[in-house]
């Protein structure tokens, strides 16, 4: 998709880490903004500094787990702007850490609705209408290269991130045999220092404190990685050339690439999973 001026684009989870990077990064590309965000103070703040540079935005608070919230704001967002061609699912968060033994049932909802239906219902509410246009658009659904290992300790999360890559997957296999004018993408960043350490800020219930000496040590190495990890504005770059270049898979950190492929090997050779190098560091075993 090369005619970016002047498109639509939706993006969620506008209001800080990589989506407001994204917004910020296609205001640059004169695109018209749909910010979409649960967090009222920073999605305001978000659509005020976007507002400063000229873009032109509509400022939408949504639950992107909700079906019908989603809905309505997909209603209101093409009576202000029409057709949404570039559609950013983004919207994420971390989920609870520990044994998955010891997690409840809630720990595994919220990140199954927010990072899995979130873009379930982007998909299913933006593509007809983009395919129903004729016009060219592109998809950016956010993974994780959670979503390409499995890290141990954060299995709602992984398994989220696992389902995102796969629904990618498939949903870029069906627009090409039916030969839509409509690219995919899947991100699927390393360490990006964004806020996610603190997402359970928005959980609407009390997270449980499952953990044990592992789990703890792991997640303290978490927050510090995070901390230090690449600015969410590289990301956004990497997401901007990938609409441009049609480039499905958007790997933003080379040096856990040998992850994903200790991943592929273990299952070619029917091996037992096993901790790569890098997880095991973390884990100081």
């Amino acid at each position: 998709m090369q005619q970016l001026e002047q498109r639509v684009a939706w993006i969620t989870g506008a209001a800080s880490g990589i989506g407001l990077a994204i917004a910020h990064r296609l205001a640059d590309e004169k695109m018209k903004l749909v910010l979409v965000d649960v967090e009222d103070g920073a999605l305001s703040d978000a659509e005020r500094a976007l507002r400063a540079k000229g873009a032109n935005v509509l400022a939408l608070r949504v639950d992107v787990s909700n079906g019908d919230a989603m809905a309505a704001a997909v209603a209101r967002a093409r009576d202000a702007f029409g057709i949404i061609h570039v559609i950013c699912n983004n919207a994420g968060v971390g989920g609870s850490g520990g044994p998955m033994w010891l997690l409840s049932e809630a720990d595994w909802r919220w990140p199954v609705d927010v990072n899995l239906w979130g873009v379930i219902h982007g998909i299913r509410l933006l593509v007809p209408q983009l395919l129903a246009s004729g016009e060219e658009g592109h998809v950016i659904n956010t993974a994780s290269i959670a979503g390409l290992t499995s890290p141990p300790f954060m299995a709602p999360y992984a398994a989220t991130k696992h389902a995102v890559v796969a629904i990618s997957e498939c949903l870029a296999k069906e627009l090409e045999l039916t030969k839509a004018k409509v690219g995919v993408s899947v991100v699927c960043p390393g360490f990006v220092k964004t806020r996610i350490a603190s997402s359970q800020r928005n959980r609407p219930d009390r997270p449980s404190s499952a953990t044990d000496a592992a789990a703890s040590r792991f997640g303290a190495a978490l927050e510090q990685l995070v901390a230090a990890g690449i600015a969410p504005e590289r990301v956004a770059d990497h997401v901007a050339a990938a609409i441009r270049a049609n480039k499905f898979y958007v790997l933003t950190h080379p040096e856990m690439t040998p992850g994903v492929e200790h991943r592929m090997r273990q299952i070619i050779e029917e091996k037992p999973p096993g901790i790569d190098p890098v997880m095991r560091s973390l884990l100081g075993g």
